[in-house]
């Protein structure tokens, strides 16, 4: 019989980091404001958790990140504006942000880690299972991730986190979870956790990515935490703990991943999930895929 777990509302996205790898436009903007075509990475990752019916969205801020509560606020100026050109089209798009979810806010101060991100959270969501949506990675709609993370969850109890395979020599750019396989295909039991491990010391090639939906005893876990690799909280080392001992929060599951996913933490693959977006919407798509295609073929017969 299938065990029921309280049902997820709360969805938590860290949104803290200084975002060095795109100065210097990020000197003075938010990272998570950087657009992926017309709309702000940061907008995607809420969408994902509303339609995955988490309208209460808390958003770990920090200094220099106002324009990321003020993209989800209302913008009476702009709206009058656009309603007395009759612009209705730009209008539902401005609206379409302050209306999507429950927003809230708080300051990390210190950037110590994920973990210590994560633990700020605690006040907020309390004792209740809850997701955690990092920014730089984007799934595409079409690929309900986190819809499957919240029904393992909630069948299963405990924490699920997303894994993806990846090449043994890209293992030490994620945390990578040690597995057992389960009665279903896409769901795995985690059995250990080590961050960014050197490619010989991986106890596999599964990578975790950017979603998480974990039991709420995993804040008593990182009040507890020190400092892991990089001097940060490492929200891993903390995952680690409670895969090692059910008894304290439930057992870890990992889903895997094989969907389409836009990386926009890293200057390329920011690039790629642009064009690949692009290509795909109705409105752009054609004119800039025949674009493209005359611009690599330019380029083929370049010397």
């Amino acid at each position: 019989m299938t065990q029921s777990h309280p049902r997820i509302s709360k969805a938590v996205i860290p949104a803290a980091g200084l975002g060095t790898r795109f100065l210097p436009a990020t000197k003075a903007t938010p990272k998570e404001m950087l657009p992926v075509v017309d709309k702000p990475a940061i907008q995607y990752v809420v969408e994902e958790a509303v339609t995955a019916g988490l309208d209460d969205v808390l958003m770990i801020t920090g200094r220099n990140k106002r324009p990321l509560e003020d993209h989800f606020d209302r913008n009476y100026e702009l709206e009058s504006a656009l309603q007395k050109k009759g612009d209705a089209g730009r209008l539902a798009k401005v609206q379409e942000s302050s209306d999507l979810a429950t927003m809230h806010y708080v300051r990390q101060g210190d950037p110590k880690g994920l973990g210590h991100a994560v633990l700020c959270a605690a006040p907020h969501v309390g004792h209740e299972p809850f997701a955690v949506l990092l920014g730089d990675d984007l799934i595409d709609p079409r690929d309900p991730l986190l819809q499957r993370m919240i029904e393992v969850q909630e069948r299963h109890g405990g924490s699920v986190i997303a894994l993806m395979e990846v090449s043994p020599e890209q293992i030490h750019l994620y945390g990578c979870a040690a597995v057992e396989a389960t009665g279903d295909q896409d769901v795995v039991k985690v059995s250990g956790l080590v961050e960014k491990p050197d490619p010989a010391d991986a106890p596999s090639n599964y990578a975790i990515i950017g979603r998480y939906v974990l039991d709420p005893h995993v804040f008593d876990i990182l009040r507890k935490t020190e400092p892991g690799r990089g001097g940060e909280i490492q929200l891993t080392d903390a995952l680690q703990q409670l895969a090692q001992d059910e008894k304290v929060g439930g057992p870890v599951h990992g889903v895997v991943f094989k969907g389409r996913r836009y990386d926009t933490g890293d200057r390329g693959d920011y690039l790629r999930a642009i064009v690949r977006l692009a290509c795909e919407r109705e409105d752009l798509g054609p004119d800039f895929r025949t674009w493209l295609r005359s611009y690599v073929a330019e380029e083929m017969q370049q010397p």
